[in-house]
C-alpha cells in the first residue's frame, strides 16, 4: 500500500473537505469543479484557505504540465470515464507522474450494495465498472485495491512493458507530435502521453523526486536532465538564493507579509521556476504558482518537481477563479512580459477582481512601468508606494507595495452631487 508523502492531488471532492484535512498532513492538494453545477464549490474552498480552480474534463487538457501529480481522486464526481475512448482517463494518466495513483470513490464502485439507492439497473452499473476496468488495463495501470466504497489504481513507473505488451495491453497509440506540457487550449486526443525513454525495467521515468522536504530545494529532473532550454543547475541554485533573499527584503520593508495568519491564498502570476514561493515554505500560506502561456520557457514541470503547485495563464484573459479569493498578488515583471500584448488597465482590474478586500500586491518592474501602474491604481483607490531595489536606488527595477481599499460605492445622491460640483 503506498505511504502518504508531499502528494500533490486533483480533488474532486465536496467543498475540498480532503484537500483541507491533507493540509494538515502537509500534503498540497488542488481541488477543481466546474461552474456549471458546482460552482460554489470552488469558491467555499478558497474560502476555507484551500487550493482550487474552476475547471472540468471537457474537450480540453486541463491546465497543468505531464507528470505533474502524485495523485488523482474523483469522489462521486460522475464523470464518463470509460467512455469517449477513454478520453478522460487517457488525461488523467497524462498529468500523473510515473508511479502515481488514481482513486476512484463512489459510483460505480461498490454498486452491488448501493445500486438501489443510486436509481440504476445492476447490468447498467456492472457495464460501467467493467468499461473503466478495461481503460485503465490499456493505459498499464495496475488495480492495487478495491475495498469498500473505493478503488485505487497505480501508473506504471515506466512504459517498457507497456510497449512490449501493446496487444495484450490493447492499449491507444502512442501519441507522437502533441508536446505532452503543452495545456493552454490544447485538446485532448486518444492518445497514450509516452513517458521519458528510460535504459532498464526498474527505472523511473524522467527520474525519481527526491522525498519532501529536500524535494523543494533538490534540482528538479526537468532541469538536470537539460529538457529546459537555458536553465541549468546552477541557474536553479542561484534563483532559489535569489527569492530567499528578495522575501527576507519584502518582510523587512513592508511587514504585512510577515504577519503570520494574515495572509493564506497566495498568487504568483509569473512564478518562473516558483522561488517565490519556495522562500515561503516555513509560512502558514501556499501559492498558486503562474506561469504564463506567453513566458519564453515552460517553467511549470519544474515547479511541480519541487512540490508546489501552479497552473498556465494567459493574463490577457480573466484567471479560473471567483472574486475576491486571493489574500495576496505577486507580479514579477508580468507587465513588461504583456507589453504591446494587452492593456495595463485590463490586468490591473483583474488583478483587483480576484483580490479581497485589503489584500495585498507586490510588484515588480521597470520604474517607468511602476510609475504608470501607480497612477491607475490610485484611480482604483489601492494604497501603494515605490520602493528602491533590493540591491539599491541605482537599479532601474523597483518595486510598488499595494493595499486594495475596503470601500463601497457612495450612494445615488452623493454620486448626483459629486457630478454637480464637477459640471
Amino acid at each position: 500500500m503506498m505511504q502518504l508523502r508531499r502528494i500533490l492531488g486533483i480533488w474532486i471532492i465536496l467543498v475540498a473537505s480532503w484537500g483541507a484535512y491533507l493540509l494538515s498532513r502537509n500534503i498540497l492538494a488542488v481541488s477543481f469543479a466546474p461552474r456549471d453545477t458546482h460552482e460554489a464549490q470552488v469558491q467555499f474552498a478558497l474560502e476555507r484557505g484551500v487550493p482550487a480552480l474552476i475547471g472540468v474534463l471537457a474537450s480540453i487538457r486541463l491546465p497543468y504540465p505531464s507528470r505533474a501529480f502524485d495523485m488523482a481522486h474523483c469522489s462521486r464526481c460522475l464523470i464518463p470515464w470509460g467512455q469517449y475512448d477513454g478520453l478522460y482517463l487517457i488525461e488523467v494518466d497524462r498529468i500523473l507522474r510515473p508511479g502515481g495513483y488514481w482513486i476512484l470513490s463512489g459510483p460505480p464502485i461498490n454498486w452491488e450494495s448501493h445500486w438501489k439507492g443510486w436509481n440504476r439497473t445492476r447490468d447498467d452499473l456492472r457495464a460501467e465498472q467493467n468499461l473503466i476496468e478495461t481503460v485503465a488495463r490499456s493505459l498499464c495501470w495496475k488495480k492495487l485495491v478495491q475495498k469498500d466504497d473505493l478503488a485505487i489504481w497505480q501508473k506504471p513507473t515506466n512504459h517498457i512493458h507497456c510497449r512490449a505488451n501493446r496487444k495484450v495491453f490493447k492499449q491507444p497509440r502512442f501519441c507522437q507530435t502533441q508536446n505532452p506540457d503543452m495545456a493552454w487550449y490544447t485538446k485532448l486526443e486518444t492518445c497514450l502521453t509516452p513517458l521519458p525513454e528510460v535504459s532498464n525495467i526498474k527505472e523511473i521515468a524522467g527520474r525519481q523526486l527526491a522525498k519532501w522536504p529536500e524535494r523543494l530545494n533538490a534540482i528538479p529532473p526537468r532541469i538536470s536532465s537539460g529538457s529546459l532550454t537555458g536553465i541549468t543547475e546552477k541557474t536553479f541554485v542561484e534563483n532559489t538564493e535569489l527569492w530567499k533573499k528578495r522575501v527576507e527584503y519584502y518582510k523587512r520593508v513592508d511587514h504585512q507579509l510577515a504577519e503570520t495568519g494574515r495572509y493564506r491564498n497566495l498568487l504568483d502570476m509569473n512564478a518562473h521556476l516558483g522561488g517565490f514561493a519556495a522562500a515561503l515554505v516555513d509560512d502558514p500560506v501556499w501559492t498558486m504558482n503562474v506561469v504564463p502561456i506567453e513566458a519564453e520557457i515552460n517553467t511549470l514541470g519544474a515547479v511541480y518537481e519541487r512540490g508546489l503547485i501552479g497552473t498556465y495563464q494567459s493574463w490577457c484573459q480573466a484567471m479560473s477563479t471567483y472574486p475576491r479569493t486571493y489574500d495576496f498578488i505577486h507580479a514579477d515583471s508580468i507587465f513588461s512580459l504583456y507589453q504591446d500584448r494587452c492593456e495595463m488597465e485590463d490586468i490591473l482590474l483583474e488583478m483587483d477582481r480576484i483580490l479581497r478586500p485589503e489584500g495585498s500586491v507586490i510588484i515588480r518592474d521597470d520604474v517607468d512601468v511602476l510609475v504608470k501602474i501607480k497612477n491607475i491604481i490610485d484611480v482604483m483607490q489601492w494604497d501603494g508606494r515605490i520602493v528602491d531595489h533590493e540591491d539599491g536606488p541605482h537599479e532601474r527595477e523597483k518595486i510598488l507595495f499595494a493595499v486594495k481599499q475596503y470601500w463601497t460605492a457612495p450612494a445615488p445622491e452623493q454620486s448626483q452631487q459629486g457630478i454637480k460640483t464637477i459640471s
